[in-house]
């Protein structure tokens, strides 16, 4: 039977679950009543999606970094130091690489080598394996709402467990956390997959209680245009909402320029409303999220602060309600805690001193107006390709190349879109592909590189993406031949 946008039949639900739950020891620690009851006796400074409401509606960006260990004793620890020392406003835990590929018995073996070593031998915190009451430990350590990030295209297991556990945010998607983290898996399963995991966060929604749901928009890093992480994210929107979720965070991985990137994040909130409205869901509370760079990062630390800045300032800017934030040691591995709590106050500086001050200019409309007209045409094709089914239609559309990621590792993506940069750092479109875009639109991206051509006296060519995506480490934001 072909994938569908429809909301899971209890039956369906309720059969899959017991398979899901029974894939590793821990899944019978979930008890979904006494969840619910736990998560109402939460205190309001620990729900996620009350906080994201109130950031929304004062038009204050809230800081997030990005971090997890595998040991809880040290997770813990880590947490409690960068709400401390980092001033986060909301907490990460990222989980391992193991656990994304549902490897629970490495990820065990993981944590007993941590134990054992007495340093870190995953790149994360392994939850199923800690089960609901170790997840309920890391939650109530700290006084702000814990999120649960990953890249796992089956996460069904790590929802009941994460959600049971206390999470009320939950990162991911059937789109998001397969184009850029996969090679050979379809997109139907997916999918499939991440509709269970949005059906469970709209079950506890009908039960009362509020999780926030949130695509990863950054996909495959810094030189994808806005209309593709667009289009992404208000289709993974559409998903949630139709399988009841109510509080959705749409993201954007920062591209560098500031015009665009303003742009961008403005018209990702007024899309997705735009969208979910068009399509009978309403009620849902729509925020938005800016990744910091996530491209090369200097090896300097000063310099590193940089780009962090920038980054923290088109947040501020653009009224994400909230960033996710980079630390000085971006370019040579794993921070530590105390390199991750300075990139947090550094972004707290910045955003803070950037709330009252607004932004607006001639280029910045002329630049939400194209992003406006591009991924209303990737979303709308999606929708043509399903005859009506977006579940159906962005399979059909991914294959086709309607939506297309720049630099996927996974089968299923056309990979022949190619992007590169304007004379002025905005992230254009150097070969379509099969973009569904009309011949202003195409016309319009291929002056703008024609432009940087003319000025840096060379064609325009694969050469100049080879350059872009090494010019940050460089110090540049376009790769220019003199540097």
């Amino acid at each position: 039977m072909e994938i569908q946008n429809k909301r899971l039949t209890d039956d369906a639900f309720y059969t899959q679950r017991k398979e899901v739950l029974g894939q590793w020891r821990t899944g019978s620690e979930v008890d979904l009543e006494e969840a619910v009851q736990y998560h109402k006796s939460m205190p309001e400074s620990r729900l996620f999606s009350k906080k994201l409401i109130e950031a929304k509606r004062e038009r204050r960006t809230l800081v997030q970094p990005r971090a997890g260990v595998p040991v809880i004793e040290e997770h813990i620890k880590l947490m409690q130091y960068l709400e401390e020392h980092g001033e986060a406003d909301l907490l990460p835990s990222t989980i391992d690489s193991y656990t994304r590929q549902n490897r629970y018995e490495e990820a065990e073996n993981g944590i007993s080598e941590s134990i054992r070593l007495g340093r870190a031998m995953l790149n994360g915190f392994p939850a199923v394996n800690h089960g609901v009451a170790g997840c309920r430990r890391v939650v109530e350590s700290v006084s702000v709402p814990v999120q649960v990030r990953h890249g796992t295209p089956d996460a069904r297991l790590l929802t009941e467990i994460t959600l049971a556990g206390g999470f009320t945010s939950y990162e991911g998607g059937g789109i998001s956390y397969n184009l850029p983290y996969c090679k050979n898996i379809p997109m139907e399963r997916t999918i499939r997959d991440w509709q269970y995991t949005d059906r469970l966060v709209g079950i506890y929604e009908e039960m009362g209680v509020s999780i926030n749901r949130e695509p990863f928009g950054p996909l495959t890093g810094t030189l994808v245009p806005p209309c593709i992480s667009h289009a992404a994210a208000i289709i993974e929107a559409l998903l949630a909402a139709e399988q009841g979720v109510k509080n959705i965070t749409v993201g954007y991985g920062q591209c560098g320029n500031l015009v665009q990137d303003v742009a961008a994040i403005r018209t990702l909130e007024e899309l997705t409303d735009e969208y979910l409205k068009r399509y009978g869901y309403g009620d849902v509370v729509v925020t938005t999220v800016l990744h910091q760079w996530m491209g090369g990062f200097p090896a300097d630390e000063a310099m590193a602060f940089g780009v962090i800045s920038f980054g923290s300032m088109i947040a501020a800017l653009s009224k994400a309600t909230k960033v996710i934030v980079k630390t000085p040691h971006e370019a040579v591995g794993i921070p530590t805690m105390e390199a991750n709590a300075e990139g947090l106050r550094c972004t707290k500086q910045v955003v803070n001193m950037l709330y009252d001050q607004d932004f607006q200019n001639e280029s910045l409309e002329q630049e939400k107006e194209i992003i406006r007209q591009e991924t209303r045409a990737i979303v709308d094709k999606c929708f043509e390709l399903g005859k009506g089914d977006i579940a159906l239609g962005v399979c059909r559309g991914v294959e086709a190349g309607a939506l297309d990621v720049p630099f996927a590792p996974c089968r299923a993506n056309a990979g022949l879109m190619l992007p590169c940069r304007d004379n002025n750092g905005a992230v254009r479109i150097l070969e379509p592909g099969n973009l569904p875009f009309s011949q202003d639109i195409l016309d319009f991206h291929k002056a703008k590189i024609e432009e940087r051509a003319v000025a840096e006296k060379r064609a325009a060519s694969f050469q100049m993406v080879i350059d872009d995506v090494y010019a940050i480490g460089k110090g540049r934001l376009v790769g220019r031949p003199k540097y």
